[in-house]
């Protein structure tokens, strides 16, 4: 089973005429909300700092996205610790207002591409700085919403001693408490690069952090045995949740993500029910193969209709433009539990 990906993409790709995002535009958070899509897209320019930034965009159908604006609409604090860069966003709604997850750095992370592989610029520091700042680590923080124009932050969700990226918040309470996944390292890529759960009673005190899964073994699923990360707010059916996640293989050629699925049980969804041995989808088209970041297909955003069973998914390709792929949820639940290495 495979997702088709749209014959129209990249859906969104670098504007020339603006500044900050010439380079790149990718990696979106994308929200259906009274008959509108919302997509909050990481946003670069070709400046030797990197810094990122956040772009909105539009669409009536989901696939056809306009700007809003010639400028970001959410970028680094001028004197908070996400002063670097903001990028990689997942929204989710609570009652009237979006909450939304984004990695962070406390200084631009410069053009990383042209480094080793997740290497950051860092930035002068006496021999007291916090690791956050000294290490140039990728945190994660929540902001808030109700017009994607007006935002709040709210701090930070992760430990700032960790690179602790790639989380998602679940989209309601599980045993009344809220729920998130995330991917907790010390330097980035890690022995480790596991996904964990943690629960809170108030989105600012987390705790009971659970090991969800690991990295496989090469001969069990080569696509995913270096690192992996969760990607977008899980999708809640009868057979569990069902976890878009992307995998990461360092082959001959370089890094190659690729992204998978996975069910986790609905009311401990730190248990995993199924999880594929075989990808989903995995960069072969030019514009998932050339870019920045070459060969890449990074999902950050899954909308499902539950009427008809349709997914589409929203993914960063190359660390350069965005592209849609779409599927049907029972068919990915298929294909979950018939490539199953759990």
């Amino acid at each position: 089973m495979k997702l088709k990906k749209y014959e129209k993409n990249p859906i969104i790709a670098p504007n020339p005429a603006n500044a900050w995002e010439n380079l790149v535009t990718c990696n979106p958070g994308v929200i259906y909300d009274d008959g509108r899509f919302y997509m909050l897209y990481r946003a670069a320019g070709d400046d030797k700092e990197h810094v990122i930034r956040l772009g909105l965009a539009v669409s009536e159908n989901g696939f056809d996205f306009r700007r809003v604006g010639d400028s970001p609409v959410f970028g680094p604090s001028a004197d908070g610790p996400d002063g670097g860069c903001v990028e990689d966003p997942r929204i989710v709604k609570f009652d009237n207002e979006f909450y939304i997850t984004y990695a962070y750095r406390a200084h631009a992370p410069g053009q990383y591409w042209t480094f080793a592989h997740d290497v950051v610029r860092l930035p002068r520091c006496g021999a007291y700085a916090p690791a956050a700042m000294a290490q140039n680590l990728g945190n994660t923080g929540l902001a808030v919403t109700s017009d994607f124009r007006n935002f709040r932050r709210l701090g930070r969700l992760t430990s700032p001693v960790l690179d602790d990226r790639d989380v998602i918040l679940f989209p309601e309470k599980i045993g009344g408490k809220f729920a998130m996944l995330s991917r907790p390292s010390d330097n980035g890529h890690t022995p480790f690069g596991d996904i964990y759960y943690s629960e809170s009673p108030d989105m600012e005190f987390w705790g009971r952090h659970r090991l969800v899964m690991s990295p496989a073994p090469f001969e069990v699923s080569a696509w995913q045995c270096l690192k992996i990360g969760a990607g977008p707010i899980p999708i809640e059916t009868p057979e569990g949740w069902l976890l878009i996640y992307h995998g990461v293989l360092r082959s001959c050629n370089g890094y190659v993500y690729a992204f998978g699925s996975a069910l986790l049980d609905l009311d401990e969804p730190w248990k995993v029910k199924y999880r594929s041995g075989a990808y989903l989808l995995s960069p072969r088209t030019p514009y998932e193969c050339m870019g920045d970041v070459p060969n890449v297909c990074f999902p950050c955003a899954a909308l499902h209709d539950e009427e008809t069973g349709r997914i589409a998914i929203y993914y960063g390709c190359a660390d350069t433009v965005t592209g849609l792929a779409f599927g049907y949820v029972p068919e990915i639940i298929e294909f979950t539990k018939r490539t199953s290495i759990i």
